[in-house]
């Protein structure tokens, strides 16, 4: 079995997105799209895969974009220690 590379980190900061309540996105694991914080594909054969959410309401949230929250799609400091 493979390991799965460390995401490249897209930018030690989160990302301020407007999102739309009961709007699904899909958010960018790889660090590789040129979409950021969401996903443009271009994670395929990586061995990443999006992570599909849902708006609850629509609000201002903070998308990580360092690629190693524990709380992904959502920062949560974590690129504070990179």
């Amino acid at each position: 079995m493979t390991e799965t590379p460390a995401p490249h980190i897209a930018q030690k900061a989160p990302f301020a997105i407007e999102l739309e309540a009961g709007k699904a996105y899909f958010w960018c694991a790889c660090g590789q799209s040129k979409t950021q914080p969401f996903c443009d594909g271009s994670h395929k054969g990586s061995g990443f895969v999006p992570k599909k959410f849902e708006a609850t309401e629509t609000k201002t949230a903070y998308l990580c974009g360092c690629k190693h929250s524990a709380n992904a799609p959502f920062c949560d400091g974590s690129h504070k220690a990179l």
